[in-house]
């Protein structure tokens, strides 16, 4: 049974590494991090509904038990990690956000900065990039496989279907990884929409007269190719669209075309 949004759930197995690949378990229980390349994916619909504990997923709250956004959306992407990869929690998980506070002296947090160096892999050990100045374009210069569909925890493509239209990721950056000086569900801690100067982000780069946070493509949409900024969610409220809606109506995270999915990097490739 999935907890409550903003807590733990009792998460599900998933696949693991190859035999002699997985972490190893030491003297003390601690499991060390696999040598598996696995360093990137995008959270599964799956995944976020199932720690959730709801159908419509987390919103724009992602505090999952802890005290800020940011470190329950780092803890998520560690648990979704684990249940792909044994060990695989140990290797360090960011998750893809910016934010207005809790940087150095309590000023912003950059996406980018949270993520280390690279190089990044996906859970089929595909390169993702190989360093910040090749993940930072348009689109990262990714394996050709996986550059216009970026993969989820499972490596398969997060869109896998032309019936499913799931390309709004949230990042509240702008297209260098930065805050985008928009929203940001009140730095991942809010489902209720806030009143916006400037657009938050997803990946695109259109704010489209919304209130939520900004939003990337995992893959070019119609409305934008950029992975990290393309316009604006419509709010912070839970939500999930499958279906391509151009920007989007109301108040939900996802109704613009997803379900508030986010990109998690490790720190360990």
């Amino acid at each position: 049974m999935g907890g409550t949004a903003g807590q733990p759930a009792a998460a599900g197995g998933g696949a693991t590494g190859a035999a002699g690949k997985s972490g190893a378990v030491g003297e003390g229980g601690e499991v060390s991090a696999p040598t598996e390349k696995f360093s990137f994916f995008v959270t599964s619909l799956e995944a976020m509904r199932e720690l959730s504990g709801s159908p419509n997923g987390f919103g724009g709250d992602l505090r999952y038990g802890e005290t800020t956004g940011l470190a329950g959306a780092d803890k998520i992407c560690g648990e979704i990690a684990e249940r792909s990869m044994k060990g695989a929690k140990a290797k360090g998980w960011r998750a893809f956000l910016s934010a207005k506070a809790g940087g150095p002296s309590g000023g912003v947090v950059n996406a980018k900065d949270r993520i280390g160096s690279g190089p990044w892999y996906d859970r089929n050990g595909r390169t993702v990039a190989k360093d910040l100045a090749s993940l930072l374009g348009q689109r990262p210069a990714a394996d050709s496989a996986i550059a216009n569909d970026l993969p989820n925890e499972r490596g398969e493509p997060n869109h896998g279907s032309p019936d499913i239209d799931n390309h709004d990721t949230v990042t509240g950056s702008n297209a260098q990884g930065n805050y985008s000086g928009g929203p940001t569900c009140n730095d991942w801690t809010s489902t209720e929409t806030e009143m916006a100067t400037t657009q938050p982000m997803m990946g695109g780069g259109r704010g489209g007269g919304h209130n939520g946070p900004m939003c990337g493509h995992s893959w070019p949409a119609m409305s934008g190719m950029s992975w990290i900024q393309a316009h604006a969610a419509p709010g912070c409220s839970p939500s999930v669209s499958l279906q391509q809606t151009g920007a989007g109506s109301g108040t939900g995270i996802g109704n613009g075309g997803g379900y508030g999915g986010f990109y998690c990097f490790a720190l360990k490739p």
